[in-house]
């Protein structure tokens, strides 16, 4: 399945999203926010899908927002539009679907298109990728989650410099930052996020989409909130064919093999 701006393709439980508009490094427009979240539904409903690695074609993951479309007055969906029925969707999608989510950074990750790779259940770059804030270089604040997640990620104070200087931070110093998970060197990347994907797409989903959910409200939550979740989401986990699985092939000191179920 494919459009112009998204390509899917389906294999061995994982679904692989690539953004291509490679000629503009895959800037958003509204085509392609809009086709990102219905591909992102399909997903989520289709139950052969286990994990999802969002990546994109040729030499950037995403610009941000494609500035061609905000400064053309026949083109220009206004601000409000593209937060609302753009961003604001894509984020919330990734952050609500209830499988892994791999953030596969293929190149440069700016603006919205940083944050979107930060709002991912676990990112990985190659050794060339950067990040950038690009907001305040133009006039703008940061957008798409990223006050609320980069401050989370890396604290406070490295945040609002971050936001405000729109300093290029390389692979290896947002690994150090805590910003995403592992840097990959650039010649393994394409197979060592085939075999992450693999090895996610083959846990016991029911209870990795559990654990995002109790992550998400940890966000928010006082410790006895978190601690009363924990216990429903538990019982909930303990209640799954993968759960009696796992426990099986631990007795009997066999690989267990979880069906997502």
């Amino acid at each position: 399945m494919s459009n112009n701006s998204i390509l899917l393709k389906i294999e061995n439980n994982i679904a692989f999203i690539t953004l291509n508009r490679p000629e503009v490094f895959n800037s958003f427009n509204r085509d392609m926010a809009l086709s990102l979240q219905s591909i992102l539904d399909d997903c989520e409903s289709n139950n052969t899908v286990r994990a999802i690695v969002l990546t994109g074609n040729g030499k950037a993951f995403c610009a941000g927002q494609d500035l061609k479309e905000v400064t053309s007055p026949e083109l220009n969906p206004g601000f409000k539009k593209i937060l609302e029925e753009h961003y604001n969707p894509i984020i919330t999608r990734i952050r609500n679907i209830e499988k892994p989510i791999i953030g596969a950074i293929n190149g440069v990750a700016a603006g919205a298109g940083a944050n979107i790779a930060l709002a991912c259940d676990v990112v990985v770059a190659h050794e060339k990728v950067s990040f950038i804030q690009a907001f305040s270089l133009i006039g703008l604040i940061p957008d798409s989650a990223g006050t609320f997640f980069l401050p989370r990620l890396i604290g406070f104070q490295k945040a609002s410099a971050l936001a405000m200087l729109g300093d290029k931070i390389p692979a290896d110093e947002a690994e150090r930052l805590g910003m995403i998970y592992k840097v990959i060197p650039l010649e393994t990347f394409e197979d060592e996020v085939n075999k992450l994907a693999y090895k996610m797409a083959n846990l016991p989903t029911k209870a990795l989409g559990l654990i995002k959910k109790s992550l998400n409200q940890s966000l928010t939550n006082n410790l006895d909130q978190q601690l009363a979740l924990e216990s429903k989401y538990q019982i909930e986990a303990a209640g799954t064919e993968d759960y009696a699985e796992g426990v099986a092939a631990f007795i009997e000191k066999r690989k267990p093999e979880f069906k997502g179920r």
